[in-house]
């Protein structure tokens, strides 16, 4: 279905969106009007910070308590979210793809497998809102099919009223205090004393390999980010295997992601 500005549904959603700003159920209203012109499947509203990802709400889960899903998400995993490292490394407001984001390897990582094609299932879009002092607030959207240029279009379209009614929302969000602005994370950083142990063994450099691996990037793309040679990183690389005493990539993401039970047993990882 196609939009325009004389269609009256539409004026009727952002109608109803203006009228619950300040109410809980406003980014529900909201998605369910976009689900209405566009197929989506999922959604979240976070906030991004240097701190983990602050979940403001999302899509209704079929089963009691939190989806589990979204509490790793936010507990660790968003390190390796494309749509998260973005926002460290390019903050803008916009209307972002994860097509035009990706690394080239991401499809290929236990992220994408274990998270990704769970939670968000095929595709991806985010609406984006930088707030300053490292804040950026997100409104992603999640297809089992991949949107198209139709669906883009219309998105684009409506992203102005998307973005002020999004800005206007955060007033009633009710935010804790801000914390002292931190360094942007660039590596791997753990919630626990487990993995703050393993990350204890390895150089700075050897943390921003880890992360980079982890989210998708190939040895190629690695070094250019960190500008060094294909075989610096590939001998960082050598040397966190060793270090952690792993032989793959998926130990690897196992022993720093996945302690204890997270997603069933990590010797189940392949």
């Amino acid at each position: 279905m196609g939009l325009s500005l004389q269609d009256l549904s539409w004026h009727q959603g952002i109608g109803q969106c203006i009228e619950h700003l300040d109410r809980p159920s406003f980014w529900r209203t909201l998605a369910t009007l976009l689900g209405d012109f566009i197929e989506v499947d999922t959604w979240v509203a976070l906030l991004f910070s240097h701190d983990k990802p602050l979940i403001f709400d999302q899509s209704p889960y079929d089963r009691e308590g939190p989806d589990p899903l979204v509490s790793e998400y936010a507990n660790g995993l968003y390190l390796l979210d494309p749509f998260y490292i973005n926002s460290r490394e390019h903050p803008s407001t916009a209307l972002v793809r994860l097509a035009d984001i990706a690394p080239e390897h991401f499809q290929q990582t236990d992220y994408y497998r274990l998270y990704f094609t769970q939670n968000v299932v095929t595709d991806e879009v985010q609406f984006n809102v930088v707030l300053g002092e490292g804040r950026i607030l997100c409104l992603s959207l999640g297809g089992c099919r991949r949107f198209n240029a139709e669906q883009l279009a219309l998105l684009e379209l409506v992203r102005p009223w998307l973005i002020g009614l999004m800005r206007q929302r955060l007033r009633f969000e009710g935010l804790p205090e801000r914390a002292p602005a931190k360094p942007a994370v660039n590596c791997v950083q753990g919630r626990d004393e487990a993995r703050r142990q393993l990350e204890s063994v390895l150089t700075a450099r050897e943390l921003d390999v880890v992360r980079l691996i982890l989210s998708g990037h190939s040895n190629k793309e690695a070094a250019i980010k960190l500008d060094l040679s294909v075989e610096t990183v590939k001998v960082h690389r050598r040397n966190v295997y060793r270090k952690l005493d792993v032989n793959s990539q998926s130990e690897l993401f196992s022993l720093l992601f996945l302690p204890g039970e997270r997603f069933g047993s990590p010797r189940s990882i392949s």
